[in-house]
């Protein structure tokens, strides 16, 4: 175990995350290109990966029932980002990618059909005021919530809450939809809403509903997309202090003091006969899909030597059908997920923060719960830009014993 864990603290020190990004104090802007003399006209690009090492003791046997190794890596993300302003009316964005390599979804020669690179964002966005905007696209314009449209680049946990990502490959592409959106504000309350078409060959693109039994999310596949095609999608958040961006549409995790921030959301997402069901005699029919939730995001200094907190709250209620379940990750039922961080005061450059977080979910068709907790702490040495993160997360589903994971991060953005 002595040796396991040396192995593990090398490596965390080794591991590095290249980014062009927000977060840092000193950021002045990164690889921004401007196109004429006043810089209205431009274009910048963003790129990062995230190489991961984690250790997990309680892993199961694998396909052929051999014992499975304990330590493991992983590039998280590998992501390239490109947006450009054409003029003050028309923005375009481009963002591909991949998500989540590792040893066992690797191709011998990088082209194989596990191959992982796509297209994660092409929109395009035309300004109707100053305040206010349509496009559309493959875009990240989501509902719900404000997790749901979390940005990767500066989480406060180490990575995001998994069911908070609720349509993720079961009615979109990673996170992201095919269709229109409009966006914008009026004076503290901002906006986003969408419509969509529903992906057809989703993670259960080979399942058919059995008689009598739980919904299967396949509503666009077996009804048609007429029926069950398209998806609805919004969320609206009020800023009491400090007013965020909206000029593009990931949600910042942690501003570590830079802001003071408060703000009340609400959001949803609607598929009508999203999901099916078969009767006894095999008939089928649609069940609609609906995912509605509040949250509240505080982040503020706290006294004048670099203090800080941040605190996050989130309800989420979910219907994906009938004792609809995917695995242990998507389920008909409800979310309360809450996360806290406290920035150390110091009069360093260096930031420590550790964080702790913990969900509940109720779970219809096994009439019981999931619960998760998770802690950690971030070392920042330059914002966002520079960070170094260690976490250890817990989660226990049913009856079934609790897993625990531990996380080894460390990130440079330049």
């Amino acid at each position: 175990m002595k040796k396991t864990s040396l192995v593990l603290i090398g490596i965390f020190l080794m591991s590095i995350q290249l980014c062009f990004a927000q977060g840092s104090p000193d950021y002045t802007g990164g690889m921004k290109v401007k196109l004429n003399e006043d810089g209205s006209k431009y274009f910048r690009i963003i790129s990062w990966a995230q190489f991961w090492a984690q250790h997990n003791s309680d892993r199961p046997l694998d396909a052929n029932g051999n014992e499975q190794s304990e330590l493991n890596f992983s590039l998280r993300r590998a992501r390239v980002l490109m947006y450009a302003q054409i003029n003050k009316d028309f923005l375009i964005l481009t963002h591909f990618g991949l998500n989540s390599l590792n040893a066992d979804n690797m191709s011998a020669i990088g082209t194989g059909d596990r191959s992982q690179l796509f297209f994660h964002d092409v929109w395009a966005q035309y300004s109707l005021s100053a305040n206010h905007a349509i496009g559309g696209g493959l875009h990240y314009w989501n509902g719900i919530s404000r997790l749901n449209n979390q940005s990767t680049l500066n989480m406060m946990t180490l990575d995001n809450q998994r069911q908070a990502w609720a349509t993720i490959g079961l009615s979109d592409q990673f996170a992201r939809h095919m269709g229109v959106y409009l966006k914008g504000k009026f004076k503290k309350l901002q906006y986003r809403v969408a419509i969509n078409d529903a992906v057809t060959n989703n993670l259960q693109s080979g399942t058919t509903p059995m008689n009598n039994g739980s919904a299967v999310y396949a509503g666009r596949r077996l009804l048609g997309s007429k029926d069950a095609g398209r998806t609805y999608a919004g969320y609206f958040d009020y800023h009491f202090l400090d007013q965020e961006s909206n000029f593009l549409p990931y949600k910042v995790g942690t501003y570590l003091g830079g802001k003071k921030v408060f703000n009340v959301g609400a959001g949803f997402f609607l598929h009508p006969n999203g999901s099916v069901v078969a009767d006894g005699n095999g008939e089928l029919s649609g069940e609609d899909v609906s995912i509605f939730a509040i949250d509240a995001f505080y982040d503020a200094p706290l006294g004048e030597n670099g203090a800080a907190i941040t605190a996050y709250l989130l309800s989420q209620f979910t219907n994906y059908g009938e004792d609809y379940t995917l695995g242990t990750t998507y389920e008909t039922g409800s979310l309360i997920h809450a996360h806290v961080g406290y920035v150390i005061a110091t009069e360093g450059k260096v930031k420590f923060q550790p964080y702790l977080q913990f969900d509940n979910r109720q779970i219809d068709a096994i009439d019981d719960s999931a619960t998760s907790f998770g802690v950690g702490a971030n070392a920042y040495i330059s914002g966002h830009n520079s960070k170094l993160t260690l976490e250890y997360f817990n989660t226990k589903y049913g009856n079934n014993d609790a897993m625990g994971t531990v996380t080894l991060q460390a990130m440079i953005y330049l």
